[in-house]
């Protein structure tokens, strides 16, 4: 099964602020409005290519407290599994969107595999770090923000080793957001 990540972070690598806000991503750059198919930064074109996603508790209760409309909802109907070792059940606006799993993410991957799925959506620091430890993920697009945090939580955690990033693609925008993707080689 093919494991992939979309995300943002600072220039300096953090995915949130010490105590896990966002709110810079939306101050960051030069305010010049991005139009046409590009206004996303290729979030939908990249969401219409996975057919489920996975997630860490804390991406999950980030995104409940948004408290997203239907309208603002961007994962459609996309199967959404909430990893977590300590919630019985998903915050009650989230609760006819997400599932959670305590377990294996090996034998998650298999189960999802064997019911047709073909390509995960792996979000949240942790969890990301998680899979790239277990060798999963195949490819990353990080979108970098125009700002330094100088602290906050990382998007990488130690490696154990080397992890080769290979056959990158960039894309700058008008916004001053640079997006790169890469394919993962575990060598």
């Amino acid at each position: 099964m093919k494991c992939s990540v979309f995300i943002a972070t600072s220039t300096d690598g953090y995915i949130a602020r010490p105590d896990g806000a966002v709110d810079w991503l939306h101050s960051a750059g030069n305010g010049q409005t991005i139009e046409g198919d590009k206004a996303d930064m290729g979030f939908q074109h990249y969401i219409s290519s996975v057919d489920c996603m996975i997630m860490g508790r804390k991406t999950m209760q980030t995104i409940s407290s948004m408290d997203l409309s239907p309208d603002q909802w961007i994962y459609g109907d996309l199967r959404i599994i909430v990893l977590s070792q300590s919630l019985k059940e998903a915050p009650e606006n989230l609760r006819d969107k997400v599932e959670l799993y305590h377990g294996d993410l090996q034998d998650l991957l298999a189960s999802l595999e064997a019911e047709g799925f073909h390509h995960a959506y792996i979000d949240g620091g942790a969890t990301i770090q998680s899979f790239l430890s277990l060798q999963l993920i195949n490819e990353m697009t990080i979108t970098l923000a125009p700002i330094l945090l100088g602290e906050g939580i990382p998007l990488f955690g130690k490696t154990g080793k080397d992890i080769h990033l290979q056959q990158a693609e960039s894309t700058a925008f008008a916004n001053d957001f640079v997006q790169v993707k890469y394919k993962v080689n575990y060598k």
